[in-house]
Parts: C-alpha cells; sequence; structure tokens
C-alpha cells in the first residue's frame, strides 16, 4: 500500500522538497526523513481525506524543524550551503528556456524571502496548492496565506522593481 503512495506522488514531493531546499539543506534527506515520518505515522493517516496534503504537511513540519536546528546552530556550514544554492539555481536555469535570466532573478528572489513567506510562495505557486490547501499544510488558517502572499508579493516587486518594469 505504501508503495503505491510513493509511486502516485514521490516526484511532486521530491520538487516541493527542492523548492523547499533551496540550497539550504540537502532535498534527499528531506525527502527521505518525510516518507520515513509518514511510514511511522500512517496509521493515523484518515483514508476519507485527500493523501497529498497529509504528506505535504509532514514534509512541512520537518522542513520548519530543520530551519529550527539550523538556526539555532552558533557554526552553521556556510560554504556547503552556498554550493548547495548555486547548484539548486544552476539546474533550474538549465531546466528553463535558453536564456532565461528572469526565472533566475526570481527565483534568487524567493530564496531570499523570510521562511514563513517563503515556504508559503513556495506551496501556493511553485507546488500549484490552493490557498486552502496551503493553509492545511501550514496549519494556518487560509486567511494567513492570502495575507502571506500578498506580502511576498510586495516584497519581491520592491526587490525585482530595477529589473522589470512592473
Amino acid at each position: 500500500m505504501f508503495d503505491r503512495y510513493i509511486a502516485l506522488y514521490g516526484k511532486r514531493l521530491y520538487g516541493l522538497c527542492v523548492n523547499l531546499c533551496g540550497g539550504a539543506f540537502d532535498p534527499d534527506d528531506l525527502y527521505q526523513e518525510t516518507w520515513l515520518k509518514a511510514l511511522g505515522k500512517i496509521h493515523r493517516y484518515d483514508e476519507s481525506k485527500p493523501f497529498e496534503p497529509w504528506i505535504t504537511a509532514i514534509c512541512v513540519n520537518i522542513y520548519r524543524d530543520m530551519l529550527r536546528k539550523h538556526k539555532n546552530n552558533l557554526f552553521p556550514d556556510v560554504f556547503k550551503t552556498f554550493e548547495e544554492k548555486d547548484r539548486f539555481l544552476n539546474s533550474v536555469a538549465e531546466a528553463s528556456r535558453d536564456g532565461d535570466e528572469d526565472r533566475e532573478s526570481v527565483l534568487s528572489a524567493v530564496d531570499r524571502l523570510p521562511p514563513k513567506l517563503r515556504t508559503t510562495v513556495i506551496l501556493f505557486y511553485f507546488n500549484d496548492l490552493s490557498e486552502k490547501q496551503t493553509a492545511e499544510a501550514l496549519n494556518i488558517p487560509q486567511g494567513t496565506v492570502k495575507s502571506r502572499l500578498n506580502k511576498a508579493k510586495k516584497l519581491l516587486r520592491e526587490e525585482l522593481k530595477h529589473e522589470f518594469a512592473f
């Protein structure tokens, strides 16, 4: 049964892990931890509800834990972070159309958003979750999702105003 979930949702979940980590953490670790935690809690899953919001919420919570642990680390591995970040941005640039510098600028700006805004933007825009699904995944009210998206758009617009004509 669990193999079926991995086959159905694994690729999309891995994309979420890559987007969330953005070079700060190893997405493979987040992906693996998410499935391990889900396996341990599968008895709690209500099969009458969609699986994707459930696994997304687990992934986001693990990511938040990783952020907290990293924030409390007095000696973060700065070089590893920049190297992974560069690798991620390069892979996104290669996957996008040739000469698409706009996409790289936007991704870089999203990566600099505060964690709460960044996570909300990634779930809503990059992973195509609805406002309701994003709220469920983050365990926050839908109005908070709208507020965070609005604030993120304002910050992105301000940061990118010199590069794009808004």
